[in-house]
């Protein structure tokens, strides 16, 4: 594609709205709309599971997540939003943390009391609403079951007390009708192109073509009574890629920074750009070993003005970045299972976020989408460009 000028605005800054407190009521009302009668539950993921007897993990610091949890879901749920709600159950339940984003979950689990049950016999089959706040990622497992065993609920993981503050306590009708006009301003697009700009002033571009396909969103409204999840926070727009040609830079969890050559919809290799060399060949050999792990099976862009929460949950929702995934796609309605994987651990959904606090040694140039004639700049320099700022503000 042509380089295209655009005009340029100021940073969005998240720092100068204000958020309302959390209420699960309010969430739970908006999200749902659940009607009179509806059962719900809390799920929770563990290490070891004895330590759901007597909610045991709650005594140790290093479960915050089932601990905000407990506090912000569960007992919540019992103070009184299920009676305003006119909900039942209200239990909740642990499973074996997978150590993976969005591995299909081990059908045992614990109740408070230590009691060993079953996800498939005794969860699924017996609630209407599933809140899942964990620590990795269940949205893919949970969309299956949800379609299994017709139930609707929310997966939440890395949840953080600025996630609660601000990504939670959004109104996710708001957070819709936005999602809806950048989806409308992006659908049926035949390419989107990407340049990366490293320190060095070397230029990636990663082409993503979607075959002129309807965009989705995640919007965060989960409401009827079709089978379905909501990830939550929510608020992006995002496809499901036909193909890929080009490189892109990664960051690595140790902050070694990799060159990706990208053929064929696929990762087929990564060359050091800057770290440790051991990080590089062990994504290497992972990529030979079993070729599904480097497909592209999505690429989304945030949508909500939120500030930096230091959980790619939230903050691949932002306003002005992007972010590619790899692996799993079934729960995007991609045709990545994972049983096309040759190892179980290795069918994760695995986002790789581009936004300046998580990768400040890359910028993002430009992000362009051709749709059939049309041509326009998306995202320049991590900032929303003219033509997504004049969608959200058409009426």
């Amino acid at each position: 594609m042509p380089d295209i000028a655009c005009s340029s605005f100021p940073p969005v800054n998240a720092s100068k709205r204000i958020f309302p407190p959390f209420s699960l009521e309010r969430l739970l009302r908006t999200v749902f709309e659940p009607t009179e009668g509806r059962k719900v539950c809390v799920l929770i993921d563990l290490p070891d599971l004895s330590l759901m007897k007597d909610l045991a993990f709650l005594s140790d610091p290093q479960f915050a997540i089932q601990r905000r949890a407990h506090e912000h879901f569960y007992l919540a749920l019992k103070n009184g939003v299920m009676d305003a709600l006119g909900l039942q159950g209200g239990e909740i339940y642990a499973y074996a943390m997978t150590y993976g984003s969005n591995l299909d979950l081990e059908d045992e689990c614990r109740d408070a009391a230590g009691n060993i049950l079953s996800l498939e016999t005794d969860i699924y089959p017996d609630y209407d609403l599933i809140l899942c706040i964990s620590t990795f990622s269940a949205t893919a497992p949970l969309t299956a079951m949800a379609k299994k065993y017709n139930f609707r609920g929310a997966t939440l993981h890395g949840v953080n007390e600025v996630i609660l503050s601000t990504g939670l306590a959004v109104d996710y009708q708001e957070v819709s009708r936005d999602a809806e006009k950048l989806r409308l301003a992006v659908t049926r697009a035949d390419e989107i192109e990407i340049d990366f700009e490293l320190e060095t002033g070397e230029i990636l571009t990663a082409q993503l073509f979607l075959a002129g396909q309807e965009a989705q969103k995640s919007h965060g409204l989960c409401r009827g009574t079709a089978p379905d999840i909501a990830n939550l926070p929510a608020g992006e727009v995002y496809f499901v890629p036909a193909g890929a040609e080009g490189s892109f830079p990664m960051k690595y969890e140790d902050g070694t920074l990799g060159r990706l050559t990208v053929t064929g919809g696929r990762i087929v290799k990564s060359d050091l750009i800057e770290g440790n060399p051991e990080t590089i060949a062990a994504h290497n050999t992972k990529l030979t070993a079993d070729p599904m792990t480097g497909v592209l099976g999505e690429l989304g862009f945030g949508t909500q003005v939120l500030p930096v929460s230091g959980a790619d949950i939230q903050d691949e929702k932002v306003l002005g970045t992007c972010h590619m995934a790899t692996g799993r796609d079934d729960h995007l309605g991609g045709h990545l299972t994972p049983d096309l994987f040759k190892e179980k651990r290795n069918a994760t959904h695995d986002d790789i976020l581009f936004a300046p606090h998580k990768t400040p040694n890359f910028n993002i140039r430009q992000v362009r989408m051709r749709r059939g004639e049309q041509r326009e700049v998306l995202i320049e320099n991590f900032q929303p460009a003219a033509y997504l700022r004049n969608a959200l503000a058409a009426e």
